[in-house]
């Protein structure tokens, strides 16, 4: 039997090569399409991958290239030996799609494409390509190039992170996606829609990101729980300015219910089309109040309800139009049932009666009953798409299981909380039961941070700066006790004065041309010429004709930016002080020695609680006096949150940037690499710092790197450079930075 079975596959390959339509590969290319297809079934790969390889080249060869067909046996073979037979078959499964989108100008790239893949990432190819008919249908090539790399470089390594971030397992995939396929997303829009919530109904719930594990239809809509608003990580198919739009009407929609759905619907015995319709009749209540207090929601809300009158007559459909009768009054519908319902719904005397659309929902149903329509509690997607799931309108009680069938009209499960939790040092509004939860306070608002400006940054994959991609807020200060800093500087009084010393000594200004020297390294003209003239008319001349440049002052404006993030809270090598304490000392001393001789200087410190929120804090700005309210704030910086250092050199450089000075210094002291929770690429964060040092760097600004006790030698001088960055554990060795800075800064 078994020398039978060859005999079988070769009849079998021999039908399908003589089915294998020669117009495809014309002339000599037939011969070597047909040795293409035998060296793959000798290969052993099995039948799988050489039938499916037989089925779809002549189809690749028309709609790209008879050669690009007959290549690809190639990288079918290196597939089926690095990735494996299911990839290597799907592989030419997925090129026929590939090259009917692409052509033969992108076929090509696409195939180069996919052997990166096969040797970066052989364990997620088969996952990548079942997924690429959706990737070519939202992103070009360029954007599938650099969501490959990203993909590859971000894992560092890890064959299981990869898996997880092509099977889009791992939300940053996502989030990717949308970067490179230019639609705005939830990352893009979170730092934006916070304010605009805020703005609209004077609330600010937190915003979250619906989770990659939640159900499609969870995925889908936006919801709330509680004082929790989950938002899809994007709005497929809709382009950029329509998503952006869709965000904001979905927070406008959910800000309503928060404001005016005062109480959870008791489940009771309610089927799930009277549930749906009960949501819909809600909805609908609270936009209307919503728009009657702020008008303009309107044109919010209005432009996404697009459902037409049709033939076709189910619930489906029928809740659409109905929802569009509610919210848009010049929307006609012909159905006697949604004539009623609307008919209903005015007649309503108290829109803020929320109880009206229980009756009004159970009325509809019981009519929608008689009617016999098919209500699939499975499929049914809210209408229009701003609108949340309503799982927050609903007390299912305790028993889930008991209300199974409710909780799938609404989102299909529920989202865990523990799936929205933050990070541990993120604070949040406290949830009051006497309160309205998320209330805004002037407490809470106090504690913000101001939000000043926004800033790119570089994606070292794709070689591209992500326009304003971070936000940077300004935070006050925190106040300590003066005296506290007075001590430090007390107590290294010795060493004050020899930094003071050295910097009146340092010349970092303009060089003036000085005249008629007697030395010196050119001729002066006018000098010479004066000498000339005296000897004319019998008078000695002047030695002095000579000239030189000399820097004679001081014209340097410094900014000294400390690290202020939760590693600064370990102790130096010798266990005596923070890491925080020896910046807090440093910034003593030097700020007391460039006050002393009148030089301008800022100093500053920063953190970062992800990219939405990068903390910058002023301890001392140009122009105001270091005093005691300084030394105040010195003394109450505090270790929290990371370390996205790119972003704050980038404000503190505008900063400098008014400053008027002959030479113009951003001063940096941390205590090691940049690092942020939301970035797992240890070198993404440091190749945007560098980036950002370069960037400060044409404009005239000069960057220096002061690494406390730091092992991140590597890292600080591939990013200032290695003579631009030193590395020391006390501060004693300011006496050898400060030579070496200045020297550099002379030249």
């Amino acid at each position: 039997m078994n020398e039978n079975a060859p005999d079988r596959r070769n009849a079998v390959h021999q039908q399908a090569l003589d089915r294998g339509a020669p117009s495809a590969f014309p002339g000599d290319l037939h011969p070597a399409w047909i040795r293409a297809c035998r060296r793959l079934a000798g290969a052993g790969y099995g039948d799988t991958v050489t039938d499916a390889y037989i089925r779809s080249s002549p189809d690749i060869a028309r709609a790209a290239t008879p050669q690009a067909a007959i290549d690809l046996a190639d990288t079918v073979s290196s597939v089926a030996i690095r990735s494996g037979r299911t990839a290597a078959a799907l592989l030419s499964e997925t090129a026929l799609d590939a090259a009917g989108r692409l052509g033969e100008s992108g076929f090509a790239r696409w195939v180069a494409l996919m052997e990166y893949a096969n040797t970066g990432a052989p364990e997620s190819l088969t996952a990548l390509l079942k997924a690429m008919p959706k990737l070519l249908a939202e992103i070009d090539l360029d954007g599938l190039e650099a969501w490959l790399r990203i993909g590859i470089h971000a894992a560092e390594g890890d064959a299981k992170r990869r898996l997880r971030f092509f099977t889009m397992e791992d939300p940053s995939a996502v989030r990717w996606l949308q970067r490179t396929s230019g639609q705005a997303g939830f990352a893009d829009m979170e730092a934006r829609l916070k304010p605009f919530l805020t703005a609209l109904w004077g609330d600010n719930p937190p915003l979250r990101e619906t989770p990659a594990n939640a159900p499609e239809q969870a995925r889908r809509r936006p919801g709330f729980d509680g004082s929790i608003v989950r938002l899809p990580s994007a709005y497929p198919g809709f382009q950029r300015t329509e998503a952006e739009r869709l965000y904001r009407a979905a927070v406008a929609h959910i800000g309503a219910h928060l404001r005016f759905t005062r109480e959870r619907f008791a489940l009771g015995s309610l089927r799930p089309m009277q549930i749906a319709l009960v949501s819909l009749i809600e909805d609908a209540r609270v936009e209307r109040l919503a728009m009657q207090d702020l008008p303009g929601l309107a044109r919010l809300f209005q432009p996404f309800h697009t459902a037409q009158p049709t033939s076709a007559v189910n619930a489906q459909t029928l809740f659409a139009r109905l929802a569009r009768a509610l919210a848009d009054p010049a929307y006609e519908d012909p159905n006697p049932w949604v004539v009623k319902a609307r008919a209903a719904f005015l007649a309503e005397p108290d829109l803020r009666d929320q109880q009206l659309s229980r009756r009004i929902g159970n009325l509809l149903g019981n009519d929608l009953g008689q009617m016999r329509l098919q209500f699939d509690p499975k499929t049914y997607v809210v209408q229009p798409p701003y609108r949340d799931d309503n799982l927050g309108l609903w007390d299912f009680g305790d028993d889930d299981q008991q209300n199974a069938d409710a909780e799938e009209v609404l989102s299909s499960a529920r989202i865990r909380q523990e799936e929205n939790d933050d990070s541990p040092d993120r604070v949040e509004p406290e949830n009051r039961p006497d309160a309205e939860s998320g209330q805004v306070e002037i407490q809470e608002v106090e504690m913000d941070g101001v939000l000043v400006a926004r800033y790119p940054e570089f994606d070292y994959v794709t070689g591209r700066e992500q326009r304003d991609w971070t936000s940077v807020k300004e935070y006050l200060a925190n106040s300590g006790p003066a005296e506290r800093v007075a001590r430090l500087r007390e107590q290294r009084a010795d060493l004050a004065n020899r930094l003071t010393a050295l910097i009146r000594s340092a010349r970092v200004s303009r060089a003036e041309r000085l005249r008629r020297q007697s030395e010196g390294d050119f001729l002066d003209i006018d000098a010479c010429i004066d000498a000339a003239i005296a000897r004319r008319i019998g008078e000695p001349p002047s030695p002095r004709i000579h000239g030189r440049y000399e820097r004679r002052s001081r014209d340097l404006s410094v900014l000294l930016l400390l690290d202020a993030s939760q590693s600064t809270a370990d102790r130096v090598r010798d266990g005596r002080q923070t890491v925080l304490d020896v910046e807090r000392q440093a910034a003593a001393l030097l700020s007391q020695a460039m006050a002393g001789l009148g030089d301008p200087f800022a100093l500053a410190a920063f953190c970062s609680d992800k990219r939405d929120d990068v903390r910058y804090m002023r301890i001392k700005d140009f122009g105001q006096p270091y005093d005691g309210l300084v030394e105040s704030r010195l003394a109450g910086l505090q270790s929290g949150f990371s370390t996205r250092l790119g972003a704050a050199m980038r404000h503190a450089g505008a900063d400098l940037a008014t400053q008027r000075s002959y030479r113009r210094l951003l001063l940096v002291v941390t205590d090691g690499e940049p690092s942020d929770i939301d970035v797992e690429d240890r070198r993404y964060l440091v190749e945007d710092a560098r980036k950002a040092v370069q960037g400060l760097s044409r404009l005239a600004i000069d960057t220096f790197c002061v690494g406390l006790d730091s092992a991140a030698d590597s890292y600080l001088g591939r990013i200032f450079g290695q003579k631009n960055a030193i590395s020391i554990a006390t501060v004693e060795r300011l006496t050898e930075l400060l030579p070496r800075l200045y020297l550099t800064l002379g030249r």
